[in-house]
């Protein structure tokens, strides 16, 4: 996966929508995690 240098978070209630790109604004990943999705997903 390419170097993700812009990442737009969607903080919900139960869900949080994830959004990543590169510098150029090309779409990487865009994701959908509950709470402790997220927080596993943030640690690494």
């Amino acid at each position: 996966m390419e170097n993700v240098s812009i990442m737009g978070i969607d903080l919900g209630k139960n869900v949080f929508q994830l959004h990543g790109a590169v510098a150029d604004g090309a779409v990487v990943f865009r994701k959908k995690f509950t709470r402790s999705q997220f927080l596993r997903f943030m640690e690494g």
